[in-house]
């Protein structure tokens, strides 16, 4: 019988695939149509009205008529919307509120999520990667057992109970259709729990006794399932709990620190992992080359593109540059309008694309999440890149690890310091520091050359914290689980200084 419904999904899946095919051969006519649609739907709501919206006649125009948004903008709107006004940046009611991860800032952010949002972006993305996965394994058996999902939480907004807020997999989770639950694990009381620490246990405990073939989630919180299911079972590895698993789906943050930490836990090339970028703005890519590391820009879930080149960030008036515009290997900062109501809002993700056809990206970090304090311009991917290649000489693992500058030494001069987590650590501290180093110099130039001869920076230093640091610290700041991220780079010293501040003084 389970092998009789894995056949009809995977029947409709390919039936699916066409609707893939025809945004990759016609990549702007496809965000031509979702452009004039998101234009045309929201004429006649608040935000419409003020651009004057039905004035609009191509996308150019659009982009000068309407100013680029970030959430500090947008915020008196979506404050309206969660009081239950309707009309504001979407046409009708929006119920649900995604609660943003916050990475640049302890204050939260509520992104709405509309009715057309959840079902015809965020779901439909989710049924686009599963049609991708079968499309090049049709061998697959993930509806053959259970997909388990490590979700977030979801609650009453207190001041207007009618809207509802949480992460957007809680969201989805708590509206998934019918005839999918029974392929979900766990149950939507566990998957939906606030508090972490209980829900990891018993999910844990649950899921012991389930034909798990697939899960999704982030990488740091599902390691932490990982480990306590090995420690209740006293199995070695997690292929010894669930031998038919086939397929991790992860995102939210680059895979390249926990890839050998996952290597362990299923020690086996049958294993796929798939990288998806799903944010809660926004399903907006899938890995659609399991032989490359880059994924493939979705363009017809109806989000509406455009991207803001790195020099163009800090002017006074930043030009961006339509889809057909972009060149491979330059990093952008996104820009998105969304059949949610956020217009021309920019989430802080940064990308460079790999192909223009089909349009394919890599994400690359985020526009808070560099450090240029000495002109280096190191962003995320420069870090996790060199991370990987010091921890593969070394044979060494990293957990979690964030980076900030320290400025102006003795000598005048600055480096910068990390803080790192390993699973399991170098036999030469320094030595790997030196090796992570001479990795970053490689791979960004702008840091080699502040690394001259020492001219303005020294050769950076680590510092090693103990097991469980980063999670605890996640936890006093009632950040444990969901799509709360450990942010990687600062350029400032805010993170690592509070990391060393709870070191000293654990709560």
């Amino acid at each position: 019988m389970k092998g009789i419904v894995n056949n009809l999904f995977k029947w409709y899946l390919s039936e699916r695939y066409g609707m893939i095919e025809r945004f990759m051969r016609h990549p702007v006519n496809a965000q031509d149509e979702v452009w004039d649609y998101l234009r045309t739907v929201a004429e006649d709501t608040v935000f419409g009205r003020e651009y004057n919206f039905a004035s609009i006649k191509d996308r150019r125009s659009f982009a000068q008529q309407v100013p680029l948004q970030d959430y500090e903008s947008l915020k008196p709107y979506i404050k309206r919307m969660m009081y239950g006004e309707k009309d504001v940046l979407w046409p009708g009611a929006v119920e649900w509120y995604s609660k943003s991860s916050g990475t640049t800032s302890d204050k939260s952010k509520f992104i709405p999520v509309s009715r057309e949002n959840l079902k015809k972006c965020h779901i439909r993305g989710s049924w686009d990667t599963l049609t991708i996965l079968y499309h090049n394994k049709p061998e697959s058996q993930i509806f053959a057992g259970k997909n388990l999902i490590m979700g977030g939480s979801l609650s009453e907004f207190s001041e207007y109970p009618h809207s509802q807020i949480g992460d957007v997999s809680a969201i989805m989770m708590a509206h998934m259709p019918a005839f999918a639950k029974p392929f979900y694990a766990p149950n939507l009381e566990i998957g939906l729990m606030s508090e972490f620490e209980k829900k990891i246990e018993l999910t844990a405990r649950n899921a012991l006794d389930i034909n798990v073939t697939m899960i999704g989630g982030v990488p740091t919180w599902t390691i932490v399932l990982f480990r306590r299911i090995l420690e209740i079972t006293g199995k070695s590895n997690m292929l010894e709990v669930w031998p038919n698993f086939e397929t991790y789906i992860h995102g939210g943050v680059s895979f390249l620190p926990y890839k050998e930490q996952f290597k362990r836990f299923f020690p086996s090339d049958s294993v796929r992992y798939v990288e998806i970028y799903n944010a809660s703005e926004g399903y907006f890519a899938i890995q659609n080359d399991f032989n490359t590391d880059d994924m493939l820009l979705l363009l017809d879930n109806g989000i509406y593109y455009e991207f803001l080149p790195m020099e163009e960030w800090d002017t006074e008036n930043p030009q961006t540059v339509l889809l057909e515009e972009v060149e491979a290997g330059k990093n952008y900062a996104i820009i998105i309008s969304t059949n949610a109501g956020l217009w021309r809002y920019m989430p802080g993700d940064t990308v460079v694309f790999t192909s223009t056809s089909p349009y394919k990206i890599k994400v690359s970090g985020r526009t808070q999440q560099f450090i240029n304090a000495f002109g280096e311009e190191v962003m995320v991917s420069n870090t996790d890149q060199a991370l990987a290649a010091a921890c593969k000489e070394f044979d060494a693992e990293v957990s979690e690890y964030t980076v900030a500058p320290y400025y102006f030494e003795n000598d005048g001069k600055g480096r910068h310091q990390w803080l790192i987590e390993f699973e399991k650590i170098p036999v030469d501290v320094n030595a790997f520091a030196d090796s992570l180093d001479k990795n970053l110099q490689k791979i960004n130039s702008d840091y080699e050359a502040k690394r001259y001869l020492d001219l303005a920076l020294t050769n950076l230093s680590i510092q090693t914290l103990p097991k469980g640091t980063f999670h605890q610290w996640m936890k006093q700041r009632g950040k444990l689980g969901g799509q709360n991220k450990i942010p990687r780079l600062a350029n400032n010293r805010k993170y690592v200084d509070e990391l060393l501040h709870y070191l000293n003084h654990p709560a």
